[in-house]
């Protein structure tokens, strides 16, 4: 493009595509060679339709700065904004500090090209367009599809050519999604689905395409790829293969951990679920859903965001809830939910629920989490029907994850299960079922839950090899309750009560 057609594309100052404000960001780094050559490839009308391309000079050591400075000068294109960060931010930095910059300027969409010249400014309209019309809310070029004669023929190495096969394999299993390549840095986005996505923990490092690609994923915005050439020539790679690698395959481990409630890990923090359901067979969870029946009324104390309410709602049951959150996100799951401080007994709870019994009490991990558990375990019985039950489940700290811990001196609260840092109240099988009895009830029936496998690996529970590591961890637990089970369970009735067969 010459430079007259680039004072004609600055004359045309008004955005063609009055609907949406577009961008274009231009992450640079010591790209004094190359940064000239990608503006000038931009074409003509994408300039005419851009509102404005942001070079965002992540503190080069050569003169990338300057020269940006020096072509928006000869070009005159007002357009262009050329901007040097104070320090080096990485290439996940640049990105963040770009993308919170048209999203203050209230821009719809931005689109990324790379300053090195290593993605094509000739067909950056074909990324933009599928936003415009509401295609998807992101968009990746992809180097793998064949359209332009596939990677190797754009002179790809070979060695990364495999590497990107193998990592994208790698993600689409994991993910359950099936991109043609996870791995290109010519996107687009729609900045209304940016800004629900939490950016601030993310990565500065080239790892940081894959955790936006697992976000957008999580939270369900629609993804379209869209073929692009490769182009491999003298330009300086700062990525260092093998880190890149390891730090893509421990950001979706990562992100498998924190969304099995398994650890919190930062950069994905907003998806941990404190308590997540357990799909396998012997988890507390089975055992609640087989003891709490069908069609029955009951009291789910501790429900949390009534996750677990919604399994029972579906087997016939009316289900009121408990907890001390404002609101829940499964409200539509329970008949009524009241908002209490469980540590202060059910007091304000039965005075609003006009003198209702309940065939189940479930407390479900509650108890562990109370100053004087003692307290709310008196009033279960007061809203129980004559031949009601109470279903209990608490850790089971002799289990021998915390023993060998304590072997080697260590005792370490984590973010979840038997040492979850919440919890106020240790317990043993024994100590438990103490508890219960001088709170009145009589146990009925009592079992030890089997550790959460599927939790731990971040495999489904119906897989075949956690369905018979299940059954095996099952016999075992039943061989040795106190040291392998992970949770104690127990059925209880207030003394005197019938005893009651599960139903």
């Amino acid at each position: 493009m010459t430079q007259d057609n680039f004072l004609s594309a600055n004359e045309h100052t008004q955005n063609t595509n009055p609907l949406k404000r577009i961008g274009v960001l231009v992450v640079a780094y010591n790209a004094v060679g190359t940064l000239a050559k990608v503006l000038r490839r931009i074409p003509k009308e994408v300039w005419d339709i851009v509102e404005e391309v942001a070079v965002f000079d992540d503190a080069s050591k050569d003169d990338t700065f300057e020269l940006g400075h020096g072509f928006k000068t000869i070009t005159g294109l007002d357009k262009l904004t050329i901007i040097k960060n104070d320090k080096n931010l990485g290439y996940g930095g640049n990105q963040k500090l770009g993308y919170q910059y048209f999203i203050d300027k209230g821009f719809d969409i931005v689109v990324l090209l790379h300053g090195d010249g290593q993605y094509a400014p000739e067909i950056l309209k074909n990324m933009f367009i599928p936003l415009i019309q509401e295609e998807a809310n992101a968009v990746f070029g992809s180097r793998m599809m064949p359209d332009f004669g596939g990677p190797l023929k754009g002179n790809m190495p070979l060695y990364k050519f495999v590497g990107n096969k193998i990592l994208t394999f790698f993600e689409n299993r994991m993910l359950a999604m099936n991109l043609t390549e996870f791995h290109s840095g010519y996107r687009a986005y729609d900045l209304n689905a940016l800004r629900k996505i939490d950016l601030s923990k993310m990565t500065d490092d080239f790892h940081f395409d894959t955790e936006i690609i697992i976000k957008l994923h999580h939270q369900g915005y629609k993804i379209k790829e869209i073929p692009i050439p490769t182009y491999y020539g003298g330009e300086i790679s700062y990525v260092n293969g093998m880190k890149y690698a390891k730090d893509v395959f421990f950001s979706v481990l990562r992100y498998k951990d924190t969304i099995s409630g398994f650890k919190k890990h930062p950069e994905f923090a907003e998806y941990f679920i404190h308590y997540p359901l357990k799909d396998s067979k012997y988890s507390s969870h089975y055992y609640f859903q087989l003891f709490a029946g069908n069609k029955n009324d009951i009291l789910d104390v501790g429900c949390g965001e009534g996750f677990f309410a919604e399994r029972l709602a579906q087997a016939g049951n009316q289900v009121v809830g408990v907890d001390i959150l404002p609101e829940i996100k499964q409200r539509d799951s329970l008949l009524k939910y009241f908002q209490a401080d469980l540590d202060q007994g059910l007091d304000s709870v039965i005075e609003q629920i006009d003198n209702r019994k309940f065939d189940k009490v479930l407390l479900q991990d509650v108890l562990e989490h109370l100053r004087t558990p003692e307290v709310i375990l008196r009033d279960c019985a007061k809203v129980l029907k004559p031949n009601g039950q109470v279903v209990v489940s608490v850790p089971n700290i002799a289990n021998i994850t915390v023993r060998l811990s304590l072997l080697f001196g260590k005792f370490e609260y984590t973010d979840r299960g038997i040492l979850d840092k919440t919890h106020l109240r240790f317990f043993t099988q024994k100590t438990a079922r103490r508890m219960l009895e001088e709170c009145g009830y009589e146990i009925q029936h009592s079992m030890m839950s089997i550790v959460p496998i599927e939790l731990i690996v971040g495999i489904s529970a119906h897989n075949f090899w956690m369905r018979a590591i299940s059954k095996i961890l099952n016999i075992l637990t039943r061989l040795f309750p106190t040291l392998l089970g992970y949770q104690s369970i127990f059925v209880a009735a207030p003394k005197g009560a019938r005893p009651n067969k599960i139903s």
